[in-house]
């Protein structure tokens, strides 16, 4: 199974959107998917439902960060600019395809307290969340198919 079939089949069982993503990514990262899971767990919902962020984007960031980030800003932050570039880039390819990278705007403003809708059959007819992980882990793939990381454990 594949990165975007990993990710869309974890949502559908029950991960947040953030934990779908980069969970299905722990053979490249080299998390256990069990702390994956507790690192991502509030950025579900656009970060603990407030419908900001959408969470498949924050996960693929995460996931960016830990293959490609910085630990040292490098001077005149030359390391920095260029992973923000990188957030960018990746931000840019999920919003050309999702049309936001925004949650309650791919949403259209849904219900932001903290109780997670019931995942239901009618759930997933109508929400796009499925589509929003799988889409955030092709995109993922794809980059790190252009740009395989140093630090992969894959």
């Amino acid at each position: 199974m594949d990165h975007r079939e990993l990710a869309g089949e974890l949502f559908v069982n029950g991960s947040n959107c953030a934990q779908a993503v980069v969970v299905a990514f722990c053979d490249v990262t080299g998390l256990e998917p069990e702390f994956a899971a507790r690192m991502c767990s509030s950025f579900g919902g656009g970060m603990g439902r407030m419908r900001e962020v959408c969470g498949a984007v924050s996960g693929m960031l995460m996931v960016a960060g830990l293959l490609y980030g910085y630990s040292d800003p490098g001077p005149g932050d030359v390391n920095k600019k260029a992973h923000y570039r990188l957030v960018q880039d990746l931000a840019a390819r999920f919003r050309e395809r999702a049309g936001s990278i925004v949650c309650r705007e791919i949403l259209k403003d849904p219900p932001s307290d903290p109780a997670p809708t019931p995942r239901t059959a009618e759930f997933y007819k109508v929400r796009p969340c499925t589509r929003m992980v799988m889409t955030a882990a092709e995109i993922l793939d794809a980059y790190i198919r252009e740009h395989p990381p140093e630090r992969a454990h894959g």
